[in-house]
């Protein structure tokens, strides 16, 4: 067999591995994915405000220290 024929066959054998894996996993519900969104978000928009605020206070210290 030539190399096509072998790169085709193995990359046969790898999809149809990951589709029997993929089988096994479990999927969560649309309320559950929903729910869990709504956290990942407010966790980011919290980390941003939290930064933003660092940020500025330690511009405003850094500032003082300079003047």
């Amino acid at each position: 067999m030539n190399r096509v024929g072998q790169w085709i066959e193995g990359t046969r054998d790898f999809l149809g591995e990951v589709k029997l894996e993929l089988s096994k996993c479990a999927w969560p519900e649309r309320s559950e994915l929903l729910e869990s969104t709504v956290v990942v978000v407010i966790s980011c928009l919290l980390l941003a405000t939290f930064v933003g605020i660092s940020d500025g206070l330690l511009m405003q210290l850094m500032g003082v220290i300079i003047r």
